[in-house]
């Protein structure tokens, strides 16, 4: 089979999206949430290509049975009707039984959300069983499964977009730090896998030509792996991960579950990529005698933080400082409050500042996150030894102003890998950082005057937006309707935190302002 143009494969993979989409809203109406459909897929995409490769003749023998017969597509798929629907269930209660791999990851607490026996047989026949998932390459099906993930995100009532990460900003992010085949990579709170899947991507096109066998099978086998605090997310981050080829579904899973920052990390990586979940503070949900369920803000006492907090960004700032092994690089999507907040604030910003080398920040713009109202940068920094004299590492920070005069919004004008190519040109990716060149938006503080700022404030600003003085420029009103429900929500958020600071309740929906018209 002639292998498909990049323009083929674009219009595949939109057409199946397009078809599984027109799918889940019909389980809407009885009942699902987006997440909850994709979670259904993850469960019987998973059985399928467990068969196609079972019947696959060029797949070695031992590698032929990851489903036990009696649960696999092929006994799904002979059922009708209620016989299908208890059969489902059979099999995703079998199935959640192999701890430890990725079988067990996929199919952790797994649950039938489809009651109703004749859209989950038209489910099984129609959409999934029509479909060879594996022949055509895992790039293929694996870019509808994300294409899928990202319309999921937009499912506002059920906070997924908190777990999904702009596909433009991950490539970007991934471009300049150029992962490499001897990387250990990671991502502490991955999602859905965004990032690992782009790191592993990267490698591949650019030096897998390079690689032997023995060092392709490594790629996927334990030298990337994340970490996710809900099970619902780390098993689509797991599914996504095998449809882009990443991992065995009969070997160790790539991911783990579990709070990432209640100890110290047993392993270390390379490359840490990351974009921590939004929201100030760690809490946990406790129930008391009174049957009543009450928030418990969380701060770790981990002797290798330099200061006790509950703020969520620092903690995980912090950890990720641990996570890294010695001249070890790392990329972080952090909110601007961790440029200027004081107290613990201060202490992290002057322990990154002193121990290693933060070079780069990218200032976001607002309208790209699904998180309404956040203000984020991407910090850029390396692990470096002690120098000589007690010598901070950090020399010199180039800041790059993203935000001021830049307008998005999630459906109008998102986010696109082009409006970045400026920053990643400027970054100078595997370049000396001395053949930097400053420009309007481009900017070179020396550390002397990092930290003489009040607070060691690395939230630095010195461009003006030129639609505040330009008549001409004034932007269109979806804009501007999308840019003042974004600041409401930031808004929101702040007076929520004080609320919560004095003792008082904060509702649920705090963050739930949606623009209707607009975006």
């Amino acid at each position: 089979m002639t292998p498909a143009t990049p323009a083929q494969a674009n219009a595949q993979t939109n057409t199946l999206v397009a078809k599984l989409w027109n799918y889940c809203n019909v389980l809407r109406d009885n009942g699902l949430s987006t997440i909850e459909y994709v979670e259904q897929l993850s469960y019987l995409l998973f059985l399928k290509m467990a068969d196609e490769i079972a019947s696959d003749p060029f797949t070695e023998a031992e590698a032929r049975t990851v489903v036990p017969a009696a649960y696999d597509w092929q006994s799904l798929a002979s059922k009708k009707g209620i016989e299908l629907e208890v059969h489902y269930r059979e099999i995703l209660t079998k199935l959640a039984k192999n701890p430890g791999t990725t079988l067990g990851r996929i199919f952790a607490k797994s649950q039938n959300r489809i009651t109703e026996p004749a859209l989950l047989e038209k489910l099984v026949v129609d959409l999934i069983g029509k479909e060879d998932w594996t022949i055509q390459g895992t790039d293929l099906k694996g870019d509808a499964y994300e294409g899928l993930l990202a319309k999921g995100a937009e499912d506002t009532k059920t906070g997924a977009g908190q777990y999904f990460t702009p596909r433009a900003l991950i490539d970007a992010m991934v471009d300049v730090m150029q992962p490499q085949p001897t990387d250990t990579i990671t991502d502490p709170a991955c999602g859905t896998g965004g990032f690992l899947i782009a790191a592993h991507s990267y490698i591949r096109k650019h030096r897998m030509r390079d690689l032997s066998r023995e060092q392709r099978l490594a790629l996927g086998s334990g030298k990337i792996w994340g970490n996710e605090l809900v099970t619902g997310t780390a098993r689509l981050a797991a599914m996504n991960m095998l449809l882009h080829g990443i991992g065995d579904a009969d070997g160790p899973s790539l991911i783990t579950v579990g709070d990432a920052l209640a100890e110290r990390p047993d392993r270390h990586a390379s490359l840490v990529l990351a974009n921590p979940p939004f929201g100030k503070k760690s809490a946990i949900t406790v129930i008391g005698t009174d049957g009543k369920a009450e928030k418990e803000d969380i701060s770790y006492e981990r002797d290798d933080f330099r200061a006790t907090t509950t703020n969520k960004q620092l903690n995980f700032l912090q950890h990720i400082m641990s996570l890294m092994e010695m001249n070890g690089r790392a990329a972080v999507v952090l909110p601007d409050n961790v440029l200027f907040e004081g107290g613990a604030g201060e202490k992290v910003r002057r322990r990154l500042l002193e121990e290693f080398d933060l070079h780069t920040i990218l200032r976001l713009p607002t309208g790209i996150f699904y998180a309404g109202g956040v203000k984020a940068n991407v910090l850029f920094f390396e692990k470096k030894p002690p120098r000589s004299g007690g010598a901070p590492n950090t020399s010199k920070l180039w800041v790059y102003d993203f935000r001021t005069g830049k307008h998005f919004t999630l459906k109008h004008h998102p986010l696109r890998r082009a409006d970045l190519e400026e920053f990643v040109e400027a970054y100078l990716p595997g370049k000396p950082r001395t053949e930097r060149v400053e420009w309007e938006r481009f900017k070179c503080f020396d550390y002397d005057e990092l930290i003489a700022r009040d607070k060691v404030n690395l939230d630095i600003t010195w461009m003006k937006d030129p639609a505040l003085d330009d008549a001409d420029s004034l932007l269109s009103p979806e804009v501007i309707a999308q840019e003042i429900v974004e600041d409401l929500q930031a808004a929101l958020s702040e007076f929520a935190a004080i609320a919560e600071a004095l003792g008082g309740e904060v509702p649920a929906d705090t963050n739930t302002i949606q623009p209707t018209a607009t975006d």
